[in-house]
């Protein structure tokens, strides 16, 4: 794994957007705008790292799903802060019947630097974004700047061929209705929307557009409808599962779900079952099953232990995108807190009072004063592709940079 400079292309704010990526640019709080797609530099890879790579993601991808198994079979949904029991119900229902279900993709945050192993910082397996730039606009600039080179990218076909797989699993006679949310004010949310309906029509599937503030609610029928008031009975939606079942139409996600087997009248995808993938409470599941391996980072749920002392930590939000509220702790000397809120004793910094997942500190690769992540893709059950963000900080937030890359 290296890090080049390289001239961007003439004009190539346009090619981009032709692309789809709509948003090439960032406003930063200064009012300044600046590149998001950021082509004047690239990381060039190995092939037999990025197909070492490949396994690690898979296996992460394995255990995540055996973590799942374990929130649901033990009952730990209170440790992910879902305590509703309509919703806990709705989600052990989800994951009993997920052979039933439509499911599409995630995408693994990995701290690594070409050296060492790769270690899992987060998953996003219900709402992850920064796909477009990583299945198109990044595979076009590879053909144009390296002809003949190859890229860890096999994300669209991987995505018209999951649709295509799990055809049968959807409503016949209906189209697949396709949700981002109006209050997304960059674009990102709409394009990532457009970009995977346009893979499941070239799957052969019927889709319709519409926004989730769009979405009617039929009180005769007893379902949701579109804006010609057809029902919904399929809608891939990027909107976070929190934030459906417990948004005012919430009671009636939960009446009309539809979790395989005819059970409701709306299958929505992502699946409920998602939610235990997207939860930072994860990272200290898979810890506790896991302990040691060369792949995950140390995880607490009752506060930093001995990372305050060791290793530093990270206090991350059990819910969040982009670093939204995450802390960065360096090691402390002195006696390790104690867990639960309050301040540690010997000085320590205290532990957070709302729900956080507490992980070991590792701070992320330095190239020259950018601080990289790698977004490793899943499509189903396998690695799919890559994306690269930068940031000037220590917290990968929404001002990175989306940087392409080449296998060399």
């Amino acid at each position: 794994m290296r890090r080049h400079t390289i001239e961007p292309r003439p004009d190539w704010q346009r090619t981009v957007e032709e692309q789809g990526l709509i948003y090439p640019l960032t406003r930063h709080p200064d009012g300044s705008l600046r590149p998001y797609w950021d082509e004047s530099a690239y990381y060039s890879f190995s092939l037999p790292e990025v197909e070492a790579l490949e396994e690690v993601v898979e296996e992460l991808h394995a255990m995540c799903l055996g973590a799942a198994a374990h929130i649901v079979e033990q009952d730990r949904f209170a440790d992910l802060g879902i305590t509703d029991p309509r919703v806990v119900a709705r989600v052990a229902e989800s994951w009993h019947r997920r052979a039933e279900l439509p499911t599409l993709y995630g995408r693994f945050d990995l701290c690594y630097d070409g050296t060492g192993p790769a270690k899992m910082l987060e998953y996003n397996a219900d709402t992850p974004t920064s796909l477009v730039e990583a299945a198109s606009p990044q595979w076009f600039w590879m053909e144009e700047r390296f002809p003949g080179a190859d890229q860890w990218n096999s994300l669209h076909e991987r995505l018209v061929d999951a649709w295509r797989r799990q055809a049968h699993l959807l409503p016949p006679g209906s189209p697949v209705h396709f949700a981002h949310s109006d209050a997304d004010e960059l674009g990102e949310d709409l394009m990532t929307v457009a970009y995977l309906r346009e893979t499941a029509q070239q799957a052969g599937l019927h889709t319709e557009a519409l926004s989730v503030e769009r979405i009617g609610w039929d009180r005769i029928s007893g379902r949701f409808v579109d804006e010609r008031l057809r029902y919904i009975r399929a809608c891939f939606k990027l909107y976070p599962w929190e934030w459906l079942t417990t948004d005012t139409f919430g009671p009636h996600v939960l009446d009309t779900l539809d979790n395989g087997g005819g059970t409701g009248s709306t299958c929505w995808i992502e699946p409920a079952w998602k939610m235990l993938l997207s939860n930072k409470a994860l990272l200290a599941i898979l810890w506790e099953l896991h302990p040691g391996h060369p792949n995950l980072l140390p995880a607490y749920l009752d506060g930093p232990r001995e990372l305050a002392t060791t290793t530093g930590w990270a206090a991350k939000p059990l819910l969040g995108r982009e670093g939204e509220g995450v802390t960065l702790h360096e090691p402390e000397p002195g006696p390790e807190p104690g867990p639960g809120p309050g301040p540690g004793p010997g000085g320590v910094p205290p532990v957070r009072t709302e729900p956080c997942c507490y992980q070991a500190l590792s701070p992320l690769p330095d190239f020259d004063g950018n601080r990289v992540v790698l977004g490793a893709w899943t499509v189903g059950d396998e690695a799919a592709g890559l994306g690269i963000r930068e940031s000037s900080g220590p917290i990968t937030d929404g001002y990175a940079r989306f940087i392409p890359h080449v296998i060399l």
